[in-house]
């Protein structure tokens, strides 16, 4: 057979389902090859950036890797900001890149390009993949595409990306693909037993212990194990923004969000704990400020994550335990199941008179308008049939982590380590697709939505049933407030020089209903018609005060249980 048809087989033997690509020369045998086989679904998007975040959050949702296809040279290179997202969110995905005939790539030469769109993407994607490889014989194929699937799942999830010469592409193959069957897996050894008694010794012997937990536990496919387990144990949980759906809102065990814009009374019970265990997430400077011993000192912290090099790296004198969460859940299940733990009900007291003392909603109160917290809390209560949120990148990701209530079914979806804008549309087609016929919301800032509003066009010619909310505060919001803060508000870039357009009409253009609101009183009757038609893409604009600030936030150059607006900066801010 074609090789191209070749690889959509192997694709379809993977469990792979969808596909997420922007059409060129150099992918079109691939793409033909699709059409002729017809099982796998091509979804065409209007950037290869969209496509590769598309298929970032497919994989995400579904636990195979997402795949995104692209051209040479710019088709190529605009998926690298996807590429890198999957990177650093430990999202697995297969990325396939079509490249210029192999006589046509200038191998030794000095020139700077031989082929029309010669692009070397596999120097530029190695340091944002587990693997970058370019297919050089035919004879390699099935080998690459074996292993980039094993390697995009196996330890620590991520992208791999494979660069398929065109000429390559269209050559005969003589293999077959192969049955997919997994390999048996293998029981891990146990810890060290010294290891062991020292945490269940600590861990009796903690009066205020926590459970961290990150993004590592979704995509470790341990977040069952995690409620069973802190249910076991009884120890409350914060999160960091990427472990936001790990517990339900109203899980008795749940406490909030950490970190620079963590939930106030969160951030003050990691201060006063003395048991930090510390589950899939990397402590990085988001997460802990930029005090680094004074988030160590007064605590002992058991650093659980399947790779070293995350363990010890910011936060000195963890004690570390290198291993998948699976394994060591069950495992500390097994170990818990025989030992009396007392309930800590005073600890948890504690920290629900601090949630009573600081709610969120009375961090900043706008004085007009509407209160961005408040209105999270609403579009929660009329969103309880949505699958997930889907969240784009600035002061409304960090309102919707500070304020959803997911419930037990819902995820939470946005671009952590990367931290691009533009993610959330293009990651909710993804999405949506993983999840056919469920609604989902996607929440969205003005700035970041206009990076990719054309695939608004993807939505409605799929007719997916997306909630789409622009929360619009006629600038640049997250760095407006970083201006106000360290550059006495000469707002260059952010309000002087950026503008947004009527996203009503720019939606009504695309053929999809839309409405805006903006004043407290139009909330309700507003979200009442975004869901009066659940299977119907919609889309509702919040305006907001341009002056609306995202509080609490960590007094940079303070302990983690320092916040303005009360506590000021030491230093700026260098994240």
């Amino acid at each position: 057979m074609k090789v191209s048809d070749y690889i959509v087989e192997l694709l379809e033997s993977k469990g792979v389902t969808t596909v997420f690509e922007l059409s060129g020369g150099m992918i079109t045998h691939l793409l033909d090859s699709f059409c002729q086989h017809k099982t796998i679904r091509v979804v065409s998007m209007h950037h290869e950036q969209g496509a590769a975040f598309a298929a970032e959050a497919f994989g995400r949702m579904t636990g195979v890797p997402g795949v995104a296809l692209a051209t040479s040279g710019p088709g190529a290179t605009n998926l690298l900001t996807g590429v890198g997202s999957c990177y650093f969110d430990s999202s697995p995905a297969v990325f396939i890149t079509g490249q210029v005939n192999r006589h046509e790539q200038k191998g030794d030469r000095t020139v700077r390009q031989l082929g029309f769109q010669e692009t070397d993407i596999v120097s530029m994607a190695q340091p944002i993949t587990k693997a970058a490889w370019r297919v050089k014989t035919v004879e390699e194929v099935p080998q690459i595409f074996e292993r980039a699937f094993a390697l995009a799942l196996e330890g620590r999830p991520g992208p791999v990306l494979v660069d398929v010469p065109m000429d390559i592409q269209r050559a005969e193959i003589a293999a077959s693909v192969p049955g997919n069957d997994p390999k048996a897996a293998t029981s891990a050894t146990p810890l060290e037993e010294s290891l062991w008694t020292s945490i269940i010794a600590q861990l009796r012997a903690a009066q205020r212990p926590l459970i961290l937990v990150g993004g590592g536990v979704r995509s470790g496919h341990a977040a069952e194990l995690l409620r069973e387990f802190a249910a076991q144990a009884r120890i409350p949980v914060v999160h960091s923004l990427m472990g936001v759906d790990v517990l339900p809102y109203a899980h008795p065990l749940r406490v909030g969000m950490i970190g620079s814009y963590g939930n106030r009374w969160a951030n003050w019970a990691v201060g006063m704990s003395d048991f930090l265990l510390v589950l899939g997430s990397r402590l990085d400077v988001r997460q802990t400020g930029s005090e680094t011993q004074s988030f160590k000192a007064g605590r002992a912290i058991i650093h659980v994550d399947c790779d070293p090099a995350e363990v010890n790296s910011r936060i000195i004198g963890c004690t570390a335990v290198i291993r998948s969460l699976k394994d060591f859940l069950t495992e500390a299940a097994t170990r818990l199941a025989a030992i009396p733990l007392p309930s800590r009900a005073e600890w948890a007291a504690q920290i629900a008179a601090q949630r009573a003392e600081w709610p969120d909603v009375r961090e900043f109160r706008p004085p007009v308008g509407i209160n961005p917290n408040e209105f999270m809390h609403a579009l929660s209560r009329s969103s309880v049939s949505a699958g997930a949120y889907i969240v784009d990148v600035g002061q409304h990701q960090m309102w919707a982590a500070q304020s959803l209530e997911l419930n037990e079914r819902q995820r939470f979806l946005t671009s952590g380590g990367m931290g691009s804008m533009g993610f959330g549309l293009p990651a909710a087609v993804g999405a949506a697709l993983a999840r056919p016929g469920t609604p989902l919301v996607v929440i969205a800032g003005d700035g970041g939505f206009q990076c990719n509003i054309q695939e608004l066009q993807t939505v409605i010619r799929n007719q997916l049933p997306l909630k789409l909310v622009v929360i619009n505060n006629h600038c640049h919001g997250m760095v407006r407030q970083f201006q106000e803060s360290y550059f006495d508000s000469r707002y260059q870039s952010t309000m002087w020089g950026y503008s947004a357009p009527d996203f009503v009409k720019v939606a009504e253009a695309y053929g999809i209903a839309a409405r805006r609101v903006a004043s407290s009183g139009e909330v309700a009757p507003a979200l009442h018609w975004l869901w009066e038609q659940p299977d119907t893409p919609m889309l509702l604009e919040v305006s907001i005060e341009s002056s609306t600030n995202v509080y609490p936030k960590m007094a940079f150059g303070r302990p983690i249980t320092e916040m303005e607006p009360f506590a000021k900066p030491t230093e700026m801010e260098g994240t």
